[in-house]
């Protein structure tokens, strides 16, 4: 989110939930050394565990100790975003390529957390009609997701080609317009999704255009 203006919950609860949020950078390691196979697995066992403990928190109303502090107060009855997450990282894996997959989880990871820390602290000016989006977190998550971006293609690919640099711009501002835009849906679950089907359809376009041309 771009700024959490209004948010009940402190700045130091939020630094932690981002802390948290990035941990799951371990997906992209995982699928980078141990194959997709392992990494679909591991995210599979880690929903399943997350959504047994949603049930209880949620239909039984337990508290979770130590973590119960982290959610949001419109998560209080519904499922977390770290659940979408997984489900979000799962369908990424699945359907697209090892290297659009890996950038749409960074891009939510890494994006997300610039547009909340930068939106808390140097949001002043807030889009009209969009609750808590401060233009500073927005064009903060967009810097980030392309930084984010040039590390992860440089230590893995090695050379960025023209193709990868409209790659990386395009899903980059897909990435920022959803979690700019998202207000009732969850933007880790629409993030990666959306950001993911726009770098994989231009891997399909471009060669065409460049012939074509």
């Amino acid at each position: 989110m771009s700024s959490a203006k209004r948010e009940k919950y402190s700045f130091s609860t939020e630094i932690i939930r981002k802390l948290i949020h990035l941990n799951a950078i371990y997906i992209v390691l995982i699928y980078e050394f141990f194959g997709k196979g392992i990494a679909l697995l591991v995210l599979t066992i880690a929903l399943i565990i997350a959504l047994e403990i949603e049930y209880f928190r949620i239909e039984w109303g337990k508290k979770i100790p130590l973590v119960q502090v982290l959610f949001r107060q419109k998560e209080e009855k519904t499922l977390g975003g770290h659940v979408f997450l997984g489900i979000g990282a799962i369908i990424v894996i699945s359907v697209f390529s090892k290297e659009v997959a890996l950038l749409a989880i960074l891009m939510t990871l890494v994006g997300d957390t610039a547009a909340a820390i930068f939106g808390r602290i140097y949001g002043k000016h807030f889009i009209p009609g969009l609750k808590n989006k401060a233009i500073e977190g927005v064009f903060a998550e967009f810097a980030a997701d392309i930084l984010i971006g040039i590390i992860y293609l440089t230590l893995f690919i090695g050379n960025i080609t023209p193709m990868y640099w409209i790659i990386l711009i395009t899903m980059s501002f897909v990435a920022t317009m959803m979690e700019t835009l998202c207000s009732k849906l969850d933007d880790n679950l629409l993030v990666p999704v959306f950001s993911g089907f726009a770098g994989e359809a231009l891997i399909f376009i471009l060669p065409v255009l460049i012939v074509a041309a």
